[in-house]
């Protein structure tokens, strides 16, 4: 069972998927879910989901590891064309996973309590993102 994801984002953060996925799996039995991010400007990231504070921490830690390639620190970057924002994204994509394996029994992620899915945007400007998704019965 394949399916395609649909977020949008409004610049760069950690936007929760899980919900969409979750609905998604509803009804099925045990089995394997693998989760991919059709973007080489995003990633996908199962974190903590009960304290905000994590995804601003690791917003910033990530901002401040791959700052902007307007940063001095960051000149010795070539792709720049488009956009100060998109070489670091890319950096941050290479860095972060883009797929997700995740078990399914009798329909549920096993998730941990404190657990979610989260799509990483790495830029600046609002963007449509994809995940494919593949559900296989285990």
């Amino acid at each position: 069972m394949i399916t395609e994801f649909q977020q949008t984002t409004q610049g760069p953060g950690l936007y929760d998927i899980t919900s969409k996925v979750a609905a998604w799996l509803v009804g099925q039995e045990d089995g394997l879910l693998t989760l991919m991010v059709r973007h080489t400007s995003a990633s996908l990231l199962i974190q903590e989901n009960a304290d905000p504070d994590v995804q601003r921490d690791l917003l910033a830690f990530f901002s401040r590891a791959v700052p902007r390639s307007d940063d001095p620190s960051m000149s010795y970057l070539n792709h720049t064309l488009e956009g100060p924002d998109d070489m670091p994204a890319h950096i941050k994509a290479a860095m972060l996973p883009v797929s997700l394996s995740i078990p399914v029994q009798t329909g549920r992620m096993m998730l941990g309590t404190w657990q979610g899915i989260y799509l990483f945007e790495h830029r600046d400007a609002p963007h449509s993102r994809r995940v494919a998704a593949h559900f296989s019965l285990g």
